[in-house]
């Protein structure tokens, strides 16, 4: 096998919304040593790049004018309780693979779209998980020494949906495998969300790691749209953290209003929830719009650009801020 290299292509199968943009170059490594040689051709180019998974954490505004990168690393090698997983294998199918296997942790993680390689560099999270406690490491080349290496965790300095790979690590590695922990013992994670109601109202008192999974698959599924059949991204904003002063003068207008303790001193205010009360939820500015039964998601409701979606955006933005005082932030990568 060789790289993919291929000029003047589109982008349009690469991103979950359904933008037709286009790259003036893209190139696909499918192992190790292909990352190598495409570190080499970044390198010797004078041309910018940006590195890509599956497309379902981006929104392209325009045609790029340089090279897009895009990992097709695939295959997963269990031992004991780890899972080496190649990038470009799809997250939710190493969900599926654990519990297969035996494995737990990753039950309320069902269903995030997109590639391990994404997963390691955003640090997905949904109900109460987030997986950087399941990461151990990453293997990667360094594209400027061109070099293999591993990054441990701790390393990769974790938060809330962000790595040093979105700061001052942003587009310097190629990452080829992430190594996940998982456990061998079930221990659920229900206080989060509906899932304890999604539980009751199937009559399932104390669901095994398969019922979960199935629980949180269709908790999405009822929420949020399937992008092969109206172009989105997913949740588009971050649930901002606010200082607990900030959050209990709000509290006071808004008592109803949902919040998740972070830690003693922060409050996460689900953004979702503002947008729905600034009256967005359902409504649209041209062909970009918002998703009518979870008002964090973005939609392209026919033929949008990511120039009208990003401007929705910065709408949403606006009002969310005279009303609440408070900024939102998108959680995909806008290019």
């Amino acid at each position: 096998m060789s790289i993919i290299d291929l000029r003047n292509y589109s982008l349009k199968r690469h991103n979950t919304f359904g933008i037709d943009a286009r790259c003036d170059r893209f190139l696909e490594y499918a192992n190790a040593d292909e990352a190598l040689q495409v570190a080499a051709i970044l390198r010797q180019s004078a041309q910018p790049f940006i590195i890509i998974g599956a497309g379902s954490n981006l929104l392209l505004t325009r045609d790029y004018p340089g090279i897009v990168v895009h990992s097709a690393v695939k295959g997963c090698a269990i031992s004991a309780t780890r899972i080496t997983c190649g990038s470009g294998e799809t997250w939710d199918d190493i969900v599926a693979l654990s519990l297969r296997n035996g494995l737990y942790g990753a039950e309320n993680l069902s269903l995030i779209p997109g590639d391990v390689g994404a997963s390691a560099v955003q640090n997905i999270g949904a109900y109460g998980a987030e997986v950087k406690d399941l990461i151990r490491e990453v293997h990667a080349v360094d594209i400027a020494s061109g070099q293999s290496c591993v990054i441990s965790r701790d390393d990769c300095q974790y938060g809330y949906r962000w790595s040093r790979f979105k700061g001052e690590w942003k587009n310097r590695f190629l990452i080829t495998h992430v190594v996940y922990e998982f456990s061998d013992r079930f221990l659920p994670r229900l206080d989060y969300g509906n899932i304890r109601a999604e539980l009751d109202r199937r009559g399932i008192p104390q669901p095994t790691a398969g019922q979960l999974r199935q629980v949180i698959i269709g908790i999405r599924q009822a929420k949020l749209p399937d992008p092969q059949v109206i172009g989105n991204a997913g949740s588009f904003f971050m649930n901002p953290v606010v200082p607990r002063s900030q959050y209990e003068q709000l509290a006071e207008q808004y008592p109803d209003m949902p919040h998740y303790t972070v830690d003693a001193d922060h409050e996460k205010i689900p953004a979702g929830w503002m947008i729905d009360q600034c009256g967005w939820k359902g409504r649209s500015i041209g062909p970009a719009g918002v998703h009518d039964r979870q008002a964090l998601v973005l939609v392209n409701r026919g033929g949008a650009t990511g120039a009208d979606i990003l401007h929705l955006c910065e709408t949403i933005q606006h009002d969310v801020r005279q009303r609440f005082g408070i900024d939102i932030h998108p959680e995909v990568n806008v290019v």
